[in-house]
């Protein structure tokens, strides 16, 4: 197999015999590198993809042939980050290993007491392995060749190794042409390394997970928030890759991240990424380690695009911090209706680990533009279970804390959190949980008094969210509508409607003499069944957030065919066109339900109301009654 990105597998041999004979001490043989290796010896691994397969096979074979001096099987200890894709029997059974994460390699050792786990943020393990709290006598790692001024690079997992190789006792290095020469802060001297084994092998590879409908349409949603100019951060799987694809038509993002993976190398090819925006390391994707397959490893090599550091500058969220409109994406096994959300463990049962999200979205949060946001699929075990629950499960740690998200995302919209009530961020949450679970969500969050007592809901498809109907308009004064349906956790926004109306507005829109709007009103404007009514909502985004400057409402009455339509405008927003875009709409949405037209009662005073009906140029008639106009507008 020819070397990673050279092509002259003799000038590559020629390079190691150069540094064999400078140095032949440390190119003794295996016997006599594995000597002081004895039983309780604490052992470092290169993780990730990095991980010297050959260096840890040989060191297996070398303590079954010698038991006597080795001790017995289980005596060593191994540390890791735990992420490797692969790890074999015979490494289980003669090292016990601690893992800084839980990944599918140790997953079940570690839940049946067979391995150990170390749970810590993974911008702490550095200050760990450098404060001698965790002694390292050992630090086998594997490296890119030696260049001509003797230096290495620790390739694809820099992350934690480079703590590793500066506190170990004896540093063992696999030196392989396979490994890619990274920039950054990879490279060690060949004087800083006890022992060198050269073997050339294949790096482990992590195939990327393919996206399926579910990833998609959450990677559609997330793409939504994601902005021109962006600095990403995201780790691996099916959703990650689907945010990924679905960015396509972005430009100048940039990237500083734990994980670099395929689906970021492929948008730094296409030139979607290219950190031109980044006012931390401008120009460079910043990573920690890389897992993927060959061709990007083949890519990243000697490539100055991008620039690998240890994960205590990676995943420092004072570092982090300091990134204009950094954007962290991670997932969580389970989310709370009060906004708390678990990656690392189901109940009891380690899953993954605390890992380097909670570095990332604190950090974000304190980003200028910063934006924080969790993904996950509703269900788990084939739809039968909800990964959205009232609270999170007995036993399971709490990753990230209700003050740690703006955004929750799933196949069912998108929740923003961040400065919301406990009712208002329950609401939102459950607004994109599994239509099958909302009901024993509202029951649960009412038995909680996580929400209204009284708040009312319509299950099924009559009371699904039609996201079909979201659409884009532009009024005459050029502002940029986004209509829409209204949703179940819409009830505050309404409020902020209905309180900016003057006490004349309020008495035109409900014919009374009424000054508020109580939540049990309200209520009738956000719960509704979409079979029979539909609310649209005029919205625009204003400081970050959504406000409604526009309601069009109209109730089917199958008696007649047609249907009964009223609109309300925020009065500061008069005289924009904003009342017409909502009448054509409801108007079109009217004509694909097949029905014939429009009725409508408006007081006699209400000149404004009447202007807009009268210039639709619906077949109007009108009668008077009660000083009130009772309209028929046929389509």
């Amino acid at each position: 197999m020819k070397s990673l990105n050279r092509n002259n597998p003799v000038k590559d041999s020629a390079a190691v015999e150069y540094w064999r004979k400078k140095y032949p001490e440390k190119f003794a043989g295996e016997e006599e590198i594995f000597k002081n290796i004895r039983r309780g010896s604490r052992i470092f691994l290169s993780t990730a993809c990095g991980k010297p397969q050959y260096l840890v096979d040989a060191l297996t074979k070398h303590v079954e042939s010698f038991p006597a001096a080795a001790g017995r099987a289980g005596s060593f200890f191994t540390w890791t980050l735990g992420v490797s894709p692969f790890v074999s029997k015979r490494e289980i059974d003669n090292f016990r290993q601690n893992a800084f994460f839980v990944g599918h390699s140790n997953r079940d050792n570690i839940n049946s007491g067979r391995a150990d786990y170390t749970p810590i943020f993974l911008s702490q393990v550095p200050h760990l392995l450098d404060s001698r709290r965790i002694p390292i006598d050992f630090a086998l790692i594997q490296t890119s060749l030696p260049d001509q001024t003797g230096y290495v690079s620790l390739g694809v997992s820099v992350d934690i190794t480079m703590a590793a190789v500066k506190n170990a006792s004896e540093v063992i290095a696999q030196v392989n042409a396979n490994m890619p020469r990274i920039h950054g802060n990879t490279f060690i001297h060949i004087n800083d390394i006890d022992y060198i084994i050269h073997h050339d092998e294949k790096l482990l590879e992590f195939s990327p997970v393919v996206p399926d409908d579910i990833a998609q349409q959450i990677g559609k949603y997330v793409s939504r928030i994601i902005n021109d100019g962006d600095t990403l951060q995201l780790g691996y799987g099916s959703v990650p890759n689907a945010i990924l694809n679905c960015l396509q038509e972005k430009k100048h993002l940039g990237v500083h991240t734990e994980l670099l993976t395929d689906s970021l190398v492929n948008l730094v090819q296409k030139g979607i990424i290219d950190n031109s925006k980044k006012n931390v390391n401008n120009g460079k994707t910043v990573a920690t380690f890389c897992m993927g397959m060959e061709s990007s490893y083949r890519y990243i090599h000697d490539n100055p695009a991008f620039e690998f550091h240890p994960v205590d500058y990676t995943n420092n969220p004072l570092i982090i911090a300091r990134i204009r409109n950094m954007t962290a994406i991670n997932s969580a096994l389970q989310v709370d209706l009060t906004g708390q959300a678990t990656a690392e463990s189901l109940g009891t049962d380690f899953y993954s680990g605390i890992g380097g999200s909670a570095d990332f979205m604190r950090g974000t949060m304190l980003a200028p533009g910063g934006k924080t946001i969790i993904v996950l699929q509703t269900t788990a075990k084939g739809g039968s279970v909800s990964r959205i629950v009232p609270f999170i499960e007995r036993g399971a740690g709490v990753t990230l804390n209700r003050g740690d998200l703006h955004y929750i995302v799933t196949e069912f919209g998108i929740a923003y959190v961040h400065g919301k009530n406990i009712r208002e961020r329950a609401m939102s949450i459950i607004a994109i949980s599994h239509p099958k679970f909302r009901p024993y969500l509202i029951e649960q969050a009412k038995k909680n008094n996580l929400i209204y007592r009284d708040q009312a809901f319509i299950p099924g498809k009559s009371g699904k969210y039609p996201e079909h109907l979201e659409s884009y308009r532009r009024t005459k004064t050029s502002l940029s509508l986004f209509l829409r349906p209204v949703k179940i956790d819409d009830e505050t926004l309404i409020k902020d409607l209905f309180y900016s109306l003057s006490d004349r507005s309020l008495q035109r829109r409900f014919m009374s003499l009424r000054r508020d709007v109580p939540h049990k009103l309200r209520q009738e404007f956000v719960v509704i069944n979409y079979a029979m009514e539909m609310v649209i909502l005029a919205t625009l985004e204003k400081n970050g957030q959504e406000i409604v400057v526009g309601m069009g409402h109209y109730i089917k009455n199958p008696d007649t065919h047609a249907a009964e339509v009223a609109f309300t405008v925020r009065e500061d927003y008069h005289n924009n066109g904003i009342a017409t875009e909502l009448l054509r709409y409801l108007a079109i949405l009217a004509k694909n339900e097949g029905l014939l037209g429009f009725t409508a009662e408006v007081l006699l005073e209400n000149r404004p109301m009447l202007t807009v009906l009268e210039k639709m140029g619906f077949d109007m008639q009108r009668t008077i009654e009660d000083n009130i106009y009772k309209l028929i507008m046929r389509f």
